[in-house]
């Protein structure tokens, strides 16, 4: 028996923004966001559009290439840092009701950029014990709401959008999830986190009272570094696999120099790693799954591929997994 990806999608929203655009609003340049980050642009949602419809559109999408319907979901699972309401209902909730999946579980999870990651987790083991047979798994992000336009250190990074999967259980084995890794250091939560502050929108100069990003940049590049550092070794230790095994290492797309540092640590050539932060920035949850939707949609991902996904971000948290396309 194992716990397969079945299929995989992606919705990007349309709104376009380049580093040129952000420079002729705030004291950036184009040059500078590139260098530090790797960074080109990134997409927004419409004004009006909430996490959860981003959710919705990419599992509608997810469902038609799986060839199944909401009613054939067994258990859905959000990742969002970004959820419709800071609280509850869960987003999973409300992506259920407006794919129409009545009566299966849903629940969010909620663990910073590693969130896609815990969700695969926990869900492959939940159909590993027989919860079912198909999940629906989401990693969803609406940033542009809690980007904080004052500080252009952070208002740079970060962009939205959302990934899906459909997890199966098959009764071959050999296949699909077959390892995990996940974990935390709760000592850095205020390195990186959500605070109340004034915001001012950099496209229509309101200025609400909402949550806003507050990071300690070096702190978390350290842990990044560290993290994905510790990650590789670990899969190493915990599985029969070398690093010449893997045909893609898919990393959260936060910042190009983070991987780059990683790689040249293990040696491990710069095409084994798949980015895309270029075009989309660090999506956080989400940022995962968009790579695996648009290799797929490439023709990069072959069956028996073995693939490593690596995460780390706000908790601060971090998680590993292996994959057999």
């Amino acid at each position: 028996m194992s716990v397969v990806v079945r299929s995989i999608a992606a919705y990007i929203p349309p709104l376009r923004v380049s580093n040129e655009d952000l420079a002729a609003k705030l004291d950036t340049t184009d040059e500078w966001i590139r260098s530090h980050t790797g960074i080109g642009a990134r997409h927004f949602a419409d004004k009006g559009v909430l996490t959860s419809d981003m959710a919705a559109d990419a599992a509608r999408s997810v469902m038609e290439k799986a060839r199944i319907s909401p009613h054939d979901l067994d258990l859905i699972v959000v990742a969002t840092a970004t959820p419709d309401f800071f609280g509850f209902p869960s987003t999973a909730c409300i992506v259920q009701d407006k794919i129409g999946a009545f009566g299966c579980t849903a629940f969010d999870v909620v663990a910073g950029c590693s969130g896609f990651l815990y969700a695969l987790d926990i869900a492959s083991s939940m159909l590993e014990t027989r919860h079912g047979r198909h999940a629906l798994v989401i990693g969803a992000e609406e940033l542009s709401r809690v980007v904080d336009w004052n500080d252009r250190s952070t208002a740079v990074l970060f962009g939205d959008g959302a990934g899906a999967v459909i997890l199966s259980r098959i009764d071959e084995a050999g296949r699909g999830c077959l390892s995990f890794i996940l974990g935390a250091d709760g000592s850095g939560a205020m390195d990186l986190h959500l605070v109340q502050s004034p915001r001012i929108d950099a496209y229509e100069r309101e200025t609400p009272i909402v949550p806003t990003i507050a990071m300690n940049g070096k702190k978390v590049y350290d842990f990044a570094v560290k993290s994905l550092t510790v990650l590789i070794e670990r899969i190493m230790h915990a599985t029969v696999y070398k690093l010449e095994d893997f045909t893609w290492i898919i990393p959260h797309q936060a910042n190009a120099r983070i991987v780059q540092a990683a790689g040249k640590r293990f040696g491990i050539p710069p095409e084994k790693f798949y980015l895309n932060i270029e075009e989309y920035a660090n999506t956080s949850s989400a940022s995962i799954p968009l790579a695996l939707a648009e290799m797929d949609a490439k023709g990069l991902l072959k069956t028996n591929d073995l693939i490593m996904l690596l995460g780390f971000g706000a908790g601060l948290t971090y998680g590993a997994a292996v994959i057999r396309w």
